[in-house]
């Protein structure tokens, strides 16, 4: 298996966890002990984020209790070298409301994109 092919592997892997619901310490294990994820502004960080690896299991517990069900579909994924670029689809269900407008039960979506560097 080449660089390339293990990496990608992984990162399928990393989207498998996140569709089954693993648990915050599974998706944690995932990224290396230095780890930065950075999210843009969105519906639900207005200010975004910049996260670290215990920000991100903090985070994923937190979503746990937001969300009701999420959906992630890499639409596309590319790999060079050590790193690998994906393009996906996300939609979660709201297991509680968000202000006024946006009720329990609403379906989010976003498509978004992910660099890994391994």
């Amino acid at each position: 298996m080449t660089t390339e092919q293990s990496n990608l592997a992984t990162v399928h892997a990393f989207f498998d966890a996140l569709r089954s619901g693993a648990a915050p310490d599974a998706i944690a294990a995932f990224y290396a002990d230095d780890a930065i994820q950075e999210e843009f502004p969105n519906r639900l960080l207005a200010e975004g984020a910049r996260r670290t690896v215990a920000d991100i299991r903090d985070a994923a517990e937190r979503g746990s209790k937001l969300m009701e069900s999420q959906e992630y579909e890499i639409l596309n994924a590319v790999a060079s070298g050590d790193t690998v670029v994906v393009e996906a689809a996300w939609a979660g269900t709201l297991a509680v409301p968000i202000g006024e407008a946006t009720p329990a039960g609403s379906v989010m979506r976003a498509r978004f994109a992910q660099i890994f560097e391994f």
